[in-house]
């Protein structure tokens, strides 16, 4: 069947890819707004969230990559209209990510300490980053199966699914945030910051059983380990090491970033725990059209449909931008109170305004940068994604974020390295696009 590319086919996966993609900083942001608010050592609580959802979030984006591969592989496969030769795949993928992520997270649980004095953290918020990180860490494998089924979905082009399992696990992780941190008078005493743990942790469980309750009743594909492994296992291995190398230079950046912020003092790094929050979800709003340009692209290259898939790169750019925009406006419109839902610390707010304004101007090359990641990895260029965030890490962000540091620039120097890192990695693949699919369009 040819794909018809409009916008309301585009929403159709783009929309419940939006939702579902934001379910992971919504449990971030959750945590650093409730957090934040604790009456008793609330900075140094928000601090520990920050420090320890940078390192998972860095674990997470590591080893989930398998994700992408999968959807790749099964969207191609769908397109060229053989899809039964791939069933046998997705299983031994998931068996084979969870597997390494147990190994990973074993291996963290005798060196948890070290790995938090490495980011900076001491005193009080070191002890909170190892009672936070304790509870947390084993939803580790848990996300990372969703994270797999949701793949599976996408390759499928459904979107519906993984949303309602990320509407459930965030709306039950808001109620249990707010009954575990602040406790239930005569009922239940406070948990402050391990609550916060506990209630992602249950979450994400809740999250693992409705992955793998649906993905057995509405596809055909079973999690039944077979062998030997399927003809394309290597590729998708292959795929995934590339995006492996992809991740490791991404959080390269993003830990470099909590290292710095912590080493300038308790109220910078509180701000850019704020920061980076708003960041990522911004991030993952954008990502909706990536998606779609994920899913959509990959059964296009299928089908060698060119045409198609030009016209499907300039409207979800175009998507893209429009939201980009509709999110500036209203971050500029509510500057200072979205800043009070996080913090009721005057000192971290006066810090997190002071640099809130690069984040949003930063939003357009974000938008050229998810978008088009998104459709690279439908397209299955996961070597090419990898070189682009090596150049955009060591040669863009690297440089600028201690060149920063050398000339004080504090925690501005961390943001406009963000923005000239997002603004590599979206002009390198917009390039790559048009060069490798312009002259195919003479063909068709």
């Amino acid at each position: 069947m040819k794909t018809i590319i409009t916008l309301k086919s585009i929403n159709k996966l783009a929309i419940p890819a939006t939702i579902a993609g934001i379910a992971e900083p919504i449990l971030s942001i959750t945590d650093t707004a409730i957090v934040g608010n604790i009456p008793e050592n609330g900075l140094e609580s928000l601090a520990a969230v920050g420090i320890v959802g940078s390192f998972l979030s860095m674990l997470i984006w590591i080893l989930g990559q398998t994700r992408s591969a999968i959807s790749a592989i099964i969207s191609q496969y769908l397109g060229a209209g053989k899809l039964d030769q791939v069933k046998a795949l997705p299983a031994q993928a998931i068996y084979f990510n969870v597997g390494l992520s147990i190994i990973i997270l074993l291996s963290t649980v005798f060196v948890v300490e070290e790995i938090f004095v490495l980011l900076n953290a001491t005193g009080t918020i070191l002890e909170y980053c190892i009672s936070y990180y304790a509870i947390r860490v084993w939803g580790f494998p848990l996300t990372l199966f969703v994270f797999a089924v949701m793949g599976i979905f996408r390759g499928l082009q459904n979107t519906y699914w993984p949303m309602l399992i990320a509407i459930v696990g965030a709306l039950l992780n808001v109620l249990l945030d707010f009954i575990l941190v602040y406790g239930i008078e005569g009922l239940l005493q406070p948990m402050h910051l391990e609550g916060a743990a506990w209630a992602s942790l249950i979450s994400q469980g809740v999250m693992a059983i409705m992955a793998f309750i649906l993905l057995l009743a509405k596809t055909d594909i079973s999690l039944k380990l077979k062998l030997p492994l399927h003809p394309e296992f290597g590729r998708l291995v292959v795929m995934s090491l590339n995006l492996f190398v992809r991740a490791l230079a991404l959080n390269v950046a993003l830990i470099l970033a909590v290292r710095e912020a912590t080493a300038l003092g308790d109220k910078f790094i509180g701000a850019h725990t704020i920061a980076i929050n708003l960041w990522l979800f911004a991030a993952f709003f954008i990502d909706g059209y990536g998606a779609a340009g994920n899913i959509m692209g990959g059964k296009l290259l299928g089908a060698k449909d060119y045409n198609g898939l030009w016209k499907l790169a300039k409207k979800i750019m175009l998507y893209g931008a429009m939201v980009s925009l509709f999110l500036a406006v209203m971050g500029f419109v509510f500057y200072r109170p979205i800043g009070r839902i996080f913090s009721n610390e005057a000192i971290v707010l006066e810090t997190f305004y002071s640099i809130f304004f690069i984040v949003i101007l930063g939003l357009p090359m974000n938008t050229m940068a998810f978008v088009f990641d998104g459709l690279f990895k439908g397209l299955g260029e996961m070597k090419y994604l990898r070189n682009v965030l090596l150049t955009a890490t060591f040669l863009g962000f690297v440089p600028v974020l201690f060149l920063g540091k050398y000339l004080n620039w504090g925690l501005y120097g961390i943001w406009v390295a963000f923005v000239i890192w997002m603004s590599i990695r979206g002009g390198a693949l917009v390039w790559k696009f048009r060069r490798k699919f312009r002259p195919l369009l003479q063909k068709v």
